[in-house]
């Protein structure tokens, strides 16, 4: 493995653990903040583009909404020309929750990136932006059952 992804993983691990220790008054742990935030920042969000979003399987979406909508902070809601389709949409107190999740993600962003110029912060996401977009078209691939060449 090499040293640029052992650094990013050892970044979101304990930004992870923060989180799960932080919001556990919340009893959203294991990454469930995150599946909260992406359905207040997308309303009516259907679990498969969740799990695009978020880039994980349908599975394991499920549960993670399943435990979102037991705890009050998400409901789903039939799609009137599909009932297949339920669309997830966060309640109010989930909305709630989001504001504190929002505050304490801009607090660790600033923390994370104290000390770099405005053109860094750029540089940085663009080139995260471009791994992200790399890794995208194997995570698509293997999920349909696709072998990597290594």
């Amino acid at each position: 493995m090499t040293a640029n992804l052992r650094e990013i993983g050892m970044i979101a691990r304990a930004l992870d653990s923060i989180s799960n220790v932080e919001f556990k008054e919340f009893n959203l742990t294991k990454g469930q903040y995150l599946y909260l935030v992406r359905i207040v920042e997308q309303p009516d969000i259907i679990q498969e583009a969740l799990s695009e979003l978020i880039m994980v399987d349908r599975t394991t979406v499920s549960r993670a909404v399943k435990k979102l909508i037991a705890d009050g902070l998400v409901e789903k809601q039939d799609n009137p020309g599909n009932l297949k389709i339920k669309h997830l949409r966060a309640t109010e107190k989930g909305r709630a929750i989001y504001q504190v999740i929002k505050r304490e993600n801009d607090y660790s962003e600033a923390v994370a990136l104290q000390g770099f110029s405005n053109a860094e912060v750029q540089q940085l996401n663009a080139m995260l932006t471009r791994m992200r977009e790399n890794v995208a078209a194997d995570w698509n691939a293997v999920k349909k059952g696709q072998h990597r060449n290594y």
